[in-house]
């Protein structure tokens, strides 16, 4: 069988297998998910445009809010709406360009994300165990540098990644199992040893995984001391109402990333790796504005008055 490189000419082409297996669910799943999309969509651009323009909100927590926001709206974009499409019709490919871009944005917002949320529990740790510094820790300049190494970073590690994939050699196969282009589902087509990639895919991950995951709990183990010093009610509410609202979050997308990236992509099962890879592309992100908005007096506060003055 001739090798051919992942590399080759731009008119190569994937086929998205996705959840072919299941053609008597394709309707539905194309029904649901596009649901859970423009909730996403309508969510998080609300609480862009909310954090914007109430000056309440101008503080570092909802600084990073947008962040996050934003980057679930980039995140879902990257490869919903050519879920969707496939759900939608008997084709199921993707071109040689859309993959490779596909791989690269969702990994650096995936991984950025992870860098992210580490972020937005150190600012809710010096809110809570140093209050009096908060405003020198915090200092808006900070915290753009802070934002633009979760990026940074984030792009970065997909780089790498993108690098040691484009270079795996196929067998003349085109058939992705997956709903997405991702390095794990790429490398299964590949007819060489990937250990070395997988190795690097595992270490990489447990790095921007468990690392910050680490961190976000040894922050909240401080504030958990923090709070049980505390004497004030409304002090505890408004603590466990912002930082509630960001342990779900987290947990919420920690969990399922550990399910899928700290383990080799020959360990998985393909059919399990598939729903939890939608759990994490589709539902959290369109759970994230609901926690934040349902649980947080500050966000609610911010859309009366925003109500107060149409």
């Amino acid at each position: 069988m001739t090798m051919e490189r992942i590399n080759a000419s731009s008119e190569d082409y994937f086929i998205l297998l996705g959840f072919s297996d299941w053609p008597q669910l394709e309707l539905v799943l194309f029904v649901v998910i596009l649901m859970f999309y423009l909730m996403t969509l309508i969510g998080n651009l609300f609480i862009i445009i909310l954090s914007y323009l109430d000056s309440h909100l101008h503080t570092p927590m909802y600084f990073f809010l947008s962040n996050l926001s934003f980057l679930d709206l980039c995140y879902t974009t990257s490869s919903i709406p050519q879920l969707l499409i496939n759900l939608w019709g008997p084709l199921k490919t993707i071109s040689y360009n859309g993959c490779m871009i596909q791989l690269y944005f969702f990994l650096a917002l995936a991984t950025t994300e992870c860098v992210l949320l580490m972020v937005m529990s150190y600012d809710r740790y010096a809110a809570v165990c140093r209050p009096l510094h908060y405003t020198v820790l915090m200092h808006p300049r900070f915290c753009q540098l802070l934002a633009m190494a979760c990026w940074v970073s984030g792009f970065t590690n997909s780089a790498l990644h993108f690098l040691f994939t484009f270079w795996v050699p196929l067998c003349g196969r085109r058939q992705v199992d997956h709903f997405f282009c991702e390095v794990p589902a790429l490398l299964r087509l590949s007819c060489i040893d990937t250990r070395a990639n997988e190795l690097t895919l595992m270490v990489t991950s447990s790095m921007f995984v468990l690392i910050p995951l680490i961190l976000i709990l040894s922050s909240y183990g401080a504030i958990a001391r923090a709070v049980l010093r505390m004497q004030s009610t409304g002090g505890l509410q408004k603590v466990f109402g912002t930082c509630g609202a960001h342990l779900m979050v987290v947990s919420l997308f920690f969990i399922p990333a550990m399910c899928m990236y700290l383990q080799p992509p020959s360990g998985n099962s393909q059919d399990q790796g598939k729903f939890i890879a939608l759990f994490y592309t589709v539902v959290t992100p369109s759970l994230n504005p609901l926690i934040y908005t349902l649980r947080n007096k500050d966000v609610r506060g911010a859309i009366k008055r925003s109500v107060r003055m149409i």
